[in-house]
């Protein structure tokens, strides 16, 4: 073994499992298949996992793809969209228990999964993968990782939504208030964004709450008039008057017919670069 080999810290990981019988045996099997990689924290939600990854900033990510209130793939966005940028980018393996779906899109964009329970000779797989990649980055001075998972979580998520509708596009939004029932024509909202269990619903003039959530309410628009630019905002393309950057690098819009900004997370970031 080289010199430059053995001075190299030994890996870290975080294992975000909601199971604690689940995540101790993921924690075991790993102690085993990889002796030498150093588990920095275990979390047991998705918000708890984005944390603890920012906390330590481990190598790589275990994550359940099933957690309460946020789960792996939502945390897995939340982390790339907060990551800095002097950092590499966490390797991301999800833990799922079989689903056909799912199986097919980590495949189709090369995204490392384990099934549960975790087989050794499974895990022996993945793991040898993650020795190659991390030794790929310590060939670079500079930060890598990120674009690759951006791209790939992008895909992710956009297989994780419902299938799209086939009717005609969503036209009217039914918003109560009151003993009142809404209708609210779709060309006159601003954007929408979700906010605890109701989401937004904004045109120039005012606000409704209605309960349908924003992932069963995007496959219903029109994907070229309405466009998603974070995990809790979808906003209506023409009603943007431009995108500016803050002195932080952050990405902001600002609309034509509302004085607020909204925030693009690095996502969604692609959407906005020059033509």
């Amino acid at each position: 073994m080289s010199q430059e080999a053995t001075s190299r810290p030994a890996p870290t990981a975080l294992i975000a499992e909601d199971e604690p019988l689940l995540a101790e045996g993921l924690r075991q099997a790993l102690a085993k298949a990889w002796p030498e990689l150093r588990i920095a924290a275990v979390a047991g939600d998705g918000i708890s996992a984005v944390r603890e990854a920012l906390e330590h900033r481990p190598d790589v990510l275990f994550f359940d793809i099933r957690m309460p209130g946020q789960d792996g793939l939502e945390a897995a966005a939340e982390l790339a969209d907060t990551w800095p940028d002097s950092h590499p980018f966490p390797a991301l393996v999800f833990v799922t228990a079989y689903d056909q779906y799912a199986v097919a899109a980590f495949e189709a964009q090369a995204v490392d999964y384990l099934l549960k329970p975790v087989q050794g000779d499974r895990l022996a797989r993945t793991v040898e993968r993650l020795h190659h990649e991390l030794d790929r980055r310590q060939g670079t001075d500079a930060p890598t990782g990120l674009e690759h998972a951006l791209h790939q979580l992008r895909q992710l998520m956009d297989a994780s939504l419902p299938p799209p509708n086939t009717s005609a596009p969503l036209r009217l939004i039914a918003a109560s208030q009151g003993a009142a029932t809404h209708m609210i024509p779709v060309e006159d909202v601003v954007y929408l964004e979700a906010a605890d269990k109701y989401v937004r619903v904004l045109t120039a003039e005012r606000e409704y709450l209605i309960r349908t959530p924003l992932k069963e309410l995007l496959p219903r628009l029109d994907a070229e008039a309405f466009w998603q630019v974070h995990r809790a905002v979808i906003v209506r393309a023409d009603a943007i008057a431009r995108a500016q950057r803050d002195e932080y690098g952050r990405l902001w819009l600002h609309l034509r017919d509302r004085p607020e900004r909204l925030g693009v997370s690095r996502l969604y970031a692609h959407r906005f670069r020059p033509m």
